[in-house]
């Protein structure tokens, strides 16, 4: 499904918190099963570029992409942030589990403000976080920044139901598994996300070229851009 032949007909979105960062949740949210979803998008990134060096992702959780990644890419070098502190400490441990301290490094930074220079990273990443923020044009604008021209992009969140019974029918198919605490964490994530009009209007207000925007799931959204190849003579 493109951007452009998605209807407007959809609830409000509803803010959740920008940050999750009490030790109940960043742990309850370490142990909800990604583990599938994770390396699916693992995969799907390293496909876009699986030559690049340095990797920015944007609010990194507790670091199980940048992991996983390094693991299948041994010149990989990840940055990862988030503001969430409770989040980057579970973090550096999985890091230190897997024995990747020297490859990737957690920063507690905004995404909306990144201390970086400009094209710094060969690709950036991100899962799940655009849904947290109150304005994500302000995320596009810093990826836009800070990936180099040719550079890869790889950008996945969940997407608003156009209605509570939709929400409710999502919770009660994919979030089965999840106790009261993470149903409800769910719930709210679904309601704060963005619709596809609206990721393709952040995108187009700051000018992210080359993109490709799609529906990949009855949950997510999905912004990606391969490595440009440039033919040299």
């Amino acid at each position: 499904m493109n951007a452009s032949n998605y209807h407007h007909n959809v609830m409000d979105r509803i803010l959740e918190p920008e940050v999750m960062d009490t030790w109940l949740e960043a742990t309850a949210y370490d142990a909800m099963d990604f583990e599938s979803v994770n390396t699916l998008f693992a995969a799907e990134a390293i496909a876009l570029d699986p030559q690049a060096v340095r990797i920015l992702d944007i609010g990194t959780g507790t670091a199980r992409i940048p992991i996983l990644m390094c693991q299948q890419r041994p010149q990989y070098l990840f940055t990862g942030i988030d503001l969430a502190q409770s989040m980057l400490i579970i973090g550096q441990r999985n890091i230190e589990a897997a024995k990747l301290t020297q490859r990737i490094r957690l920063e507690r930074v905004d995404s909306k403000r990144m201390p970086y220079p400009d094209r710094e990273f060969d690709m950036v990443v991100s899962n799940s976080l655009a849904h947290h923020l109150p304005e994500p044009s302000l995320l596009f604008a810093e990826i836009n920044r800070l990936v180099k021209l040719d550079g890869a992009i790889l950008i996945r969140d969940l997407i608003r139901p156009a209605n509570d019974d939709l929400v409710n029918e999502l919770v009660a198919k994919f979030g089965d598994g999840y106790d009261d605490r993470q149903q409800q964490l769910f719930r709210d994530s679904l309601k704060a996300a963005l619709t596809l009009t609206e990721v393709q209007e952040s995108i187009d207000r700051v000018g992210l070229n080359h993109v490709k925007l799609t529906q990949t799931s009855d949950l997510h959204w999905t912004l990606e851009r391969q490595k440009k190849i440039v033919d040299r003579p």
